[in-house]
């Protein structure tokens, strides 16, 4: 017997021994052992389902830069910054320690200008996505819990900031299921693995049929997509008689989870091999199209490749895409040289603003939801004035949101005079959750899954949706 059934049997001991002699109800107690009855799966968990209420968005773009982007260098401009370089400022926390520190100033290493229709400033770092300032929500006032990278981006993706939970593809996988059954709902493309490895797009308690599919950028990015039987026909009667043997296996144990994602991973392994080489074959693709992303014909690398394959997943049904664009080495953690930002920009400014504009010429953008972050930001000061780079900052950093139901060319929230701490309109890390689920048509308080004996949601006890910055 498992230690989980010992304690399932202990429990049950316990309640009936507790309404043996008392005045509980019945039907408390029902409840109460109900509770402790495993879940009953759905036939098919990726089935297309509807939200809480009509979504709109029908889909997410996840782009997410490892590292933490210096806000105050790229999507928030600070003159005071900029004037009072080298100056000093007293702050209670550095890295992470307690205390009282006096810290200099850094000036920014880009200037900023007014762009668009908008007149959304952004600086130099990302002259091409400054171009679609007219279609950007640009939050200013982001706020995260960690300074440390590991539980930053554990944040960022799970709501949590210390353990492993479900990633937000995953609950959004879980919620509404696949409108592609030869697809992925969730799908994560990647050169590298991040800060937090595969619990970025890990499902944890969630069933495992809702955990992302890596893809790799390079000439095999997805393994052992080819079939290795000589014909189509052969290996559906060699998955047939599999599928046969499995169901078997799983009738008698019907509470084992695992064993039931691995049935359904290999129904969706079987269609992802017809539709899925398509998707990386570019070469239909017009060269104006190449062109707008900065794509070489025939290259397998690079962010550019990364955001047409995600159009190509969005447009064929692909619930949540998120692309990763560096790892855990070699990124935006510029300590000790900001100017180590300028080619990771040029690696994603003119691939995200090609996305941005091949959805909205499609009429994609009215229904895609594009969202652009990091983990946090970097510190506007630093310990030396001298300091070639900057720390990190979690206290405020920068994100935006473009497309389905979001204002477009509108700031929100602001950072104080010299982007230290949020001064008004705070949007936290549960709170960014919380308006990316809603716009999916998902409550994010009623978006939720049993586990250990208590509910879990990916914004934990927390969240407001940010309704200012909706349509």
């Amino acid at each position: 017997m498992s230690n989980h059934q010992k304690f399932t049997t202990t429990r049950r001991s316990m309640l009936r021994s507790m309404v043996g002699g008392s005045l509980l109800m019945p039907g408390l107690v029902s409840q109460l052992l109900a509770d402790e009855a495993p879940r009953a799966a759905p036939a098919d968990p990726l089935l297309p389902r509807s939200g809480h209420f009509p979504a709109r968005a029908k889909r997410v773009i996840f782009l997410y830069m490892s590292g933490g982007v210096s806000h105050v260098d790229s999507w928030d401009p600070k003159p005071r910054l900029f004037a009072d370089a080298g100056k000093t400022v007293s702050v209670n926390e550095f890295q992470g320690r307690k205390g009282d520190f006096s810290m200099f100033l850094k000036r920014p290493q880009w200037e900023f200008a007014p762009h668009g229709d908008c007149g959304t400033e952004v600086s130099a770092l990302f002259p091409h996505m400054a171009e679609c300032v007219d279609d950007l929500c640009v939050i200013r006032s982001m706020k995260s819990d960690h300074t440390n990278h590991y539980e930053a981006t554990l944040g960022i993706h799970t709501g949590s900031f210390t353990f492993a939970r479900p990633s937000m593809g995953a609950w959004v996988s879980y919620g509404l299921g696949t409108m592609n059954r030869n697809l992925p709902s969730f799908v994560v493309i990647a050169p590298h693995s991040p800060y937090a490895g595969g619990q970025v797009w890990g499902s944890d308690f969630l069933p495992g049929t809702h955990q992302g599919t890596l893809v790799v950028p390079g000439p095999e990015p997805v393994a052992n997509i080819q079939r290795r039987v000589p014909t189509s026909r052969l290996q559906e009667l060699e998955l047939s008689a599999m599928a046969r043997m499995n169901r078997r296996h799983l009738d008698a144990r019907s509470d084992d989870s695992g064993l039931a994602a691995r049935m359904k991973s290999f129904e969706t392994a079987f269609g992802m091999q017809h539709e899925m080489p398509e998707v990386f074959d570019l070469s239909e693709e017009s060269a104006a199209t190449f062109e707008l992303y900065g794509l070489e014909p025939g290259s397998t690398q690079g962010f550019a490749w990364q955001c047409l394959v995600a159009r190509r997943l969005a447009e064929r049904g692909v619930r949540f895409v998120e692309l990763i664009d560096v790892g855990s080495s070699n990124n935006w953690d510029a300590h000790g040289d900001m100017l180590t930002h300028a080619p990771l920009a040029q690696n994603v400014d003119r691939p995200v603003a090609g996305l941005l504009r091949d959805l909205k010429q499609r009429g994609m953008l009215e229904d895609t939801l594009v969202v652009w972050t990091t983990e946090f930001g970097r510190t506007p000061f630093n310990a030396a004035a001298d300091a070639k780079g900057r720390e990190h900052h979690h206290w405020v950093f920068s994100s935006w949101l473009a497309g389905a139901g979001i204002k477009p060319g509108i700031t929100y929230g602001e950072s104080d005079e010299f982007g230290i701490n949020v001064a008004a309109d705070p949007v936290h890390v549960h709170d960014f959750h919380a308006t990316i689920l809603h716009l999916m048509g998902l409550d994010h308080e009623r978006l939720t899954y049993r586990h250990s004996g208590r509910d879990y949601r990916l914004t934990d006890v927390h969240g407001r949706i940010v309704h200012e910055i909706l349509a």
